[in-house]
């Protein structure tokens, strides 16, 4: 069974644990299969690479790597703490996502 994530693309989250535990990325990917998301500027490893016969240079690159979406909160833009997040259906019948503290909805 497929679990829900309610993280999307270009959110604002907050990392709750690990090695990177309260630092705020902006999310580049999700993973809805692995439940897995790529976070800007967080979980940052590092890979030795061997110079190609092509354009591709030798050393060491640094990229980030998925984090699993248990360790993460979603940012409420007007409150700016971590919050939880609530579904409501509009009047026009649009389902957005709304701030579990602060009522504000969150989506545009």
């Amino acid at each position: 069974m497929e679990n829900r994530i309610s993280i999307k693309k270009d959110d604002k989250v907050k990392i709750t644990a690990g090695k990177d535990k309260d630092k705020i990325g902006k999310v580049l990917k999700v993973d809805r299969k692995k439940n897995r998301i790529l976070v800007e500027k967080v979980n940052i490893i590092k890979r030795h690479t061997k110079a190609n016969m092509k354009n591709r240079q030798g050393g060491i690159i640094e990229s980030e790597s998925p984090v699993d979406v248990a360790n993460v909160m979603l940012m409420c833009n007007k409150c700016m703490t971590p919050i939880r997040i609530k579904m409501k259906y509009l009047d026009d019948g649009k389902k957005v996502r709304i701030c579990g503290k602060c009522n504000e909805v969150i989506d545009s």
